[in-house]
């Protein structure tokens, strides 16, 4: 039966509670008209496509938890898909809120379709990245109709989102020209368009013809991601007329998307310098009308290639802290390789206490229950209660385990002389023994 409503803000709008809008209230433990309110608006995206069949909604916006994306897929140098569904379940055993397939290689919607069918998860594409392999052309053959196939293509097999870079327009190229950036453009989908518009001539497809595409979109209600394509790749180049220009546009992108009822996610930096990130939360706000953001880290120094997943935490507690709403994992495979299982996981683990962070940070209700938890269990000495309350259990039970103590309840680094058993044991009015 044809839903009477065209996508998830349409429904909104109209004052429907969806049942992804009620799923979404379920698990936020929010008010469902505050949902109703804030989705109408813009404020709140629900990335549901309607052929997403095993999809368990989530909310990504103003006052929910900050989501968790994680990216995989295989590239022509790694072609086993095998490997990257193992490292989906990996991302989904760790907690994901959404997976993005940014394979780059062959034919991939096989693995896609399989990927859809089995997620309970929101899955997010990068469709310049299959062009050249769905299309069997190479990139100066392919036409800005042909594009279009591509995003058709993605939205009838049921993806939720799609990174669409229509920023990098003819004006932002010739502001990219004139800023002497350190280290260019290393947006892929970004670097393949300007490589498109200046072989050809031609303006970006993706914004000439954004109407074309946004009403692919809203026919199987799939959330545009407005993709910073001139975002920066290092500290030098981080808040640069570059970035900032194309920022103005996908505002202006965002209201175009939100007249035809399309959700929208705007993306972000990038790597950027602990002090800068702040502003340039509030300033996204600002320029993109309080959209969800979505930024990858941002990484906060240039130098810890294989522990990347830990800049960009850092970077990403303080960006959710201060807006950002989405944060694209990171994992110490970053600027090294494709990822492995490890890789994913530690990469999972990393953004989960960021965004965690950031959630306790901002007062959102319930946050810090868990914490609450786990400082019961730790003054009782509980120790297969901390094991449940951590984010990672079997990690924390594998390190507690693999030195045991000789005193029971304690850990091999205090023994005897833990805390939390010497203060247990006087306000118990029992004596501290430590040589017996």
């Amino acid at each position: 039966m044809k839903r009477p409503y065209a996508t998830q803000k349409d429904a909104a709008k109209r004052g429907i509670a969806t049942p992804e809008m009620q799923t979404v209230a379920k698990k936020e433990s929010a008010d469902i008209q505050k949902i109703i309110e804030l989705t109408a608006k813009g404020q709140i995206a629900i990335p549901a496509n309607v052929r997403h069949k095993s999809l368990s909604a989530e909310g990504i916006g103003k006052g929910l938890k900050t989501k968790i994306n994680v990216n995989l897929g295989i590239s022509g140098d790694a072609k086993d898909y095998s490997a990257e569904m193992q490292k989906v379940e990996t991302a989904l055993k760790y907690g994901a809120d959404a997976i993005m397939d940014l394979s780059n290689y062959g034919k991939t919607n096989a693995f896609r379709k399989a990927l859809i069918a089995r997620s309970p998860a929101m899955i997010g594409t990068v469709p310049m990245y299959d062009a050249v392999g769905y299309l069997e052309k190479d990139l100066l053959d392919i036409t800005a109709k042909d594009f279009l196939k591509v995003v058709r293509a993605h939205a009838e097999e049921g993806v939720d989102f799609m990174t669409i870079h229509a920023g990098i327009n003819r004006r932002a190229v010739e502001g990219f020209l004139r800023s002497g950036r350190k280290m260019n453009i290393v947006s892929r989908g970004g670097s393949l368009l300007f490589a498109w518009m200046q072989m050809t001539g031609n303006e970006n497809p993706f914004f000439e013809f954004y109407d074309d595409v946004l009403e692919i979109l809203r026919e199987f209600d799939v959330t545009v991601s407005l993709g910073d394509a001139l975002r920066p790749g290092c500290l030098a180049d981080s808040s640069d007329a570059a970035q900032i220009g194309e920022l103005v546009e996908l505002g202006n992108l965002t209201k175009r998307a939100w007249a035809r009822d399309v959700q929208v996610l705007v993306e972000g930096p990038g790597h950027m310098a602990l002090n800068e990130i702040a502003a340039n939360m509030l300033l996204q706000k600002k320029l993109c009308f309080d959209a969800p953001f979505y930024v990858l880290g941002p990484l906060v120094t240039d130098i810890a290639p294989g522990y990347d997943h830990i800049t960009s935490a850092i970077g990403g507690a303080i960006a959710a802290t201060y807006g950002a709403d989405f944060l694209c994992y990171v994992t110490p495979a970053e600027h090294l390789r494709l990822p492995d299982i490890n890789d994913v996981k530690e990469g999972v683990i990393a953004s989960k206490i960021a965004a965690h962070a950031a959630d306790i940070a901002k007062g959102l209700p319930n946050a810090r229950d868990i914490d609450d938890k786990m400082a019961d269990a730790r003054r009782k000495l509980d120790w297969e209660r901390m094991f449940e309350c951590a984010i990672d259990g079997e990690k924390a039970r594998a390190y507690y385990e693999s030195l045991p103590p000789a005193e029971k309840h304690t850990c091999s680094m205090c023994g005897k002389m833990c805390a939390i058993r010497t203060t247990n044991k006087i306000l118990d009015n029992q004596q501290v023994c430590l040589l017996d």
